[in-house]
C-alpha cells in the first residue's frame, strides 16, 4: 500500500526544546509546520539546568514566561563550584554586579518532563501541527536538496511529509542527523562518561544559594548535584573513559563510590536516600557525549541541538544551545521562505553563529578544567590546556553569569566593560586558586562586549520587544531584522548597522 502524502513548509523532527523552538519561532510567521515526536510528552531527559538566555531571552519570545514562572522550578541565582585548590564552594552569580540584580537575573533547574512539555504544548497554542508518538524512518532526498521525510503515524500508517525544509533536533542517539553528510567528530579532551540517578531528603547549599547548581571535584572527575525540588536532587558522576570499567558491574556501588570521594556531595547526601521506583528510579549512563557534527545542515535539511552538537555540561550549556540553535535556524528558514535572501547565505550565516557559540563553549572548559591542580591523578593532569593567550574566550560570559543578567540587558548600552566584569569575580564569591590569575584573565579579556551585545540582545528582544541595532556578528554577515524572527543584509540595510 502506498503511503500516505501530504504537504508542508517545513517538518521538524523532535519535540525537545530545539525542535519547540525551531518550530513555534516559524508558525509565528505564518508557515504550516509540523513537529514528529517519536514519544508521546511528558516523557523523560537529562539536563535540568538551565541558563538565564534561555529563560529570559528565548523564554519571552516563545511567550512561555509566565508559564515557567508558575510551573514552580527551583530559582537558580548562579552556579556553585567546589573546584580547584580551595575546599570551600565559590559561586559564579548571574546578576553581574549587586546593583544589576533582578528578577532577570535568575534562571530554573527544572525537570526535563515539565520544561519540554511547556514547550511542546506552546509550540501547538503557536499554530504548529505537533504529532507524538510518530517515528521519522527515513529523510527523502535527491542529488539537489532534502525534500522531505517518512514518518510512521500513532495508527501504524506509514505517511511521507514534503516539505521545503527538515529541521533535525532527534537528539543525540537519532540516526536522522546522518542525511546531511559529513560525519560526528567526539572530542578527545572531553571523552567522558556520565552515571547518574536520583535522591530525595539531600542537603541545600545555604541561602540565598540554596537553588545552585553545585559543581564538585575529586581526583577521577566532577560531580553534579542539582536540587530539582526542596527534596528531589539530581546527581550524577563525570568520570573520564580510562574509568569505564569500573562502570560495569554494580552501578548503585560506583556511584556511591564516587560519591564517598567527594566529600562536599558525601556530606550533602548523608541522610539521603537514592530513588529507586518511578521514572527516576532508575541509574543511567551517558559517554562520549562531546561531539560535533563536521557539518550542520545541507539544502533543504538543518540540525540544531544534539543532533548537531554537544559539549561537557560543567556549566549546563545544553538547552541554551538547543535553543538558541532553534532561533538561528527559524531566523534562515524564514528567510528564504520569504524570498529574502539566498538559502546558502542565511545558513552561512546560522553555522557561523551556531559553530561559533560551540567553540567558545570548548575552549572556556577547558581552561575551566585547567584550574583543578591535583597533578597526580590521570583525569586532571590529561586536561591541562596550556597557549591560553590565544584561545578564542568570546562567549565565556554567557557561560558563568553576566552576559544573560536581564538587568544587564535593560540598561542604556546593553553592554558592560571588561573591568566592570573582572570587578564582578571578586563579588560573587571565593575562587582562590594557584589559577586565580588566570580566571581573571578569563573575565577581563576585551571581547566582551561583542558576546554581551549578542546575548544581550536576545534577552531585549524578549523583555522589550525590541533590541539595539546591531553590526554583524561574522564578517560580511547578517544581522536579525526587526522582530528578531528573519535575518536582514546591513549592506543593503545600512540603517540597520548603525
Amino acid at each position: 500500500m502506498s503511503p500516505i502524502i501530504e504537504n508542508a513548509d517545513v517538518v521538524v523532527v523532535g519535540g525537545g526544546p530545539g525542535g519547540s523552538t525551531a518550530a513555534t519561532l516559524l508558525a509565528k510567521r505564518g508557515h504550516r509546520v509540523v513537529l514528529l515526536e517519536k514519544e508521546t510528552f511528558p516523557r523523560y531527559q537529562i539536563g535540568e539546568s538551565l541558563l538565564p538566555s534561555t529563560v529570559h531571552g528565548i523564554g519571552r519570545i516563545l511567550g512561555v514566561s509566565e508559564e515557567l514562572a508558575n510551573a514552580g522550578f527551583t530559582v537558580k541565582r548562579g552556579g556553585s563550584f567546589r573546584w580547584g585548590t580551595n575546599p570551600v564552594p565559590w559561586n559564579f552569580l548571574f546578576a553581574v554586579a549587586p546593583e544589576l540584580s533582578g528578577p532577570t537575573s535568575t534562571a530554573y533547574q527544572v525537570e526535563r518532563m515539565k520544561f519540554d512539555d511547556i514547550l511542546l504544548r506552546n509550540a501547538a497554542r503557536n499554530g504548529v501541527d505537533v504529532r507524538e508518538n510518530s517515528p521519522v524512518t527515513d529523510v527523502i532526498a535527491d542529488e539537489e536538496r532534502v525534500r522531505g521525510v517518512r514518518y510512521t503515524d500513532p495508527d501504524g500508517n506509514e505517511r511521507e511529509i514534503h516539505a521545503t525544509f527538515v529541521v533535525d533536533a532527534s537528539g543525540n542517539r537519532s540516526r536522522v542527523h546522518q542525511h546531511v553528510g559529513g560525519e560526528r567528530i567526539y572530542s578527545e579532551f572531553f571523552k567522558n562518561i556520565a552515571l547518574f540517578g536520583y535522591f530525595e531528603g539531600g542537603k541545600r547549599l545555604p541561602a540565598p544559594d540554596s537553588g545552585n547548581i553545585l559543581c564538585a571535584a575529586f581526583d577521577e572527575g566532577w560531580i553534579w548535584y542539582i536540587p530539582l525540588s526542596d527534596t528531589l536532587t539530581s546527581v550524577g558522576a563525570v568520570i573520564s573513559r580510562e574509568h569505564a570499567s569500573r562502570l560495569q558491574g554494580d552501578q548503585e556501588q560506583a556511584l556511591h563510590g564516587f560519591i564517598d570521594r567527594c566529600a562536599i556531595v558525601k556530606d550533602f547526601l548523608a541522610d539521603a536516600t537514592r530513588v529507586t521506583e518511578g521514572v527516576y528510579g532508575e541509574l543511567r549512563t551517558r559517554k562520549d557525549y562531546s561531539y560535533t557534527n563536521s557539518t550542520f545542515h545541507r539544502p533543504g535539511m538543518v540540525l540544531v541541538g544534539d543532533a548537531a552538537c554537544f559539549i561537557d555540561p560543567v556549566f549546563s550549556t545544553g538547552v541554551h544551545l538547543a535553543t538558541y540553535a532553534g532561533l538561528l535556524a527559524a531566523r534562515s528558514i524564514n528567510t528564504v521562505l520569504a524570498g529574502d535572501l539566498a538559502e546558502a547565505r542565511v545558513f552561512e550565516e546560522f553555522e557561523g553563529r551556531y559553530r561559533r557559540e560551540y567553540r567558545v563553549f570548548y575552549e572556556f572548559l577547558s581552561a575551566f578544567y585547567d584550574m583543578q591542580t591535583n597533578e597526580e591523578s590521570y583525569f586532571w593532569k590529561a586536561r591541562k590546556v596550556t597557549n591560553l593567550d590565544t584561545t578564542d574566550l568570546e562567549a565565556f560570559v554567557t557561560l558563568v553569569a553576566g552576559a544573560h543578567s536581564g538587568e544587564r540587558a535593560l540598561v542604556r548600552t546593553f553592554q558592560a566593560a571588561s573591568d566592570d566584569l573582572a570587578g564582578a569575580v571578586e563579588r560573587t564569591g571565593s575562587m582562590q586558586t594557584t589559577s586565580g590569575e588566570r580566571m581573571h584573565h578569563l573575565f577581563g579579556t576585551p571581547v566582551v562586549r561583542e558576546v554581551m551585545a549578542e546575548m544581550n540582545n536576545i534577552q531585549v528582544r524578549g523583555v522589550q520587544g525590541e533590541a539595539a541595532r546591531e553590526l554583524p556578528l561574522l564578517d560580511g554577515g547578517l544581522v536579525p531584522a526587526p522582530d528578531g524572527l528573519s535575518w536582514a543584509d546591513p549592506a543593503a540595510r545600512p540603517e540597520e548597522a548603525r
